[in-house]
C-alpha cells in the first residue's frame, strides 16, 4: 500500500487540526537515532564469566542481556 504525500506546512496543519497523520507517515522505516547494533567482542576471564552466566540465570535473562544491561547502568551512572 503505497503512502499518501503532502508538504510539511500541510502536514502541520493537520496536526494543528489533531488529524489522523498515520496514512502520510512510513512507519515501516522508522528507527531511533543511535540504536543500530554494533558486535563488540569482549574477553573475560573465566570466573567472571561463571559469575554472569549465575547471575543472568539467577534472573531467568541470557548471559547477552545482562551484560548490556550492566554496562548501560554503569554508563548511566557517569553520567
Amino acid at each position: 500500500m503505497k503512502k499518501k504525500s503532502i508538504i510539511a506546512i500541510e502536514f502541520d496543519e493537520k496536526f494543528e487540526r489533531q488529524e489522523n497523520l498515520v496514512p502520510y507517515l512510513q512507519i515501516d522505516k522508522r528507527s531511533k537515532p543511535g540504536l543500530k547494533a554494533r558486535r563488540v567482542s569482549v574477553d573475560f576471564p573465566e570466573w567472571m564469566v561463571q559469575e554472569l552466566d549465575r547471575a543472568a540465570q539467577k534472573l531467568g535473562v541470557s548471559r547477552q542481556s545482562l551484560i548490556k544491561v550492566f554496562i548501560s547502568d554503569k554508563l548511566k551512572e557517569t553520567h
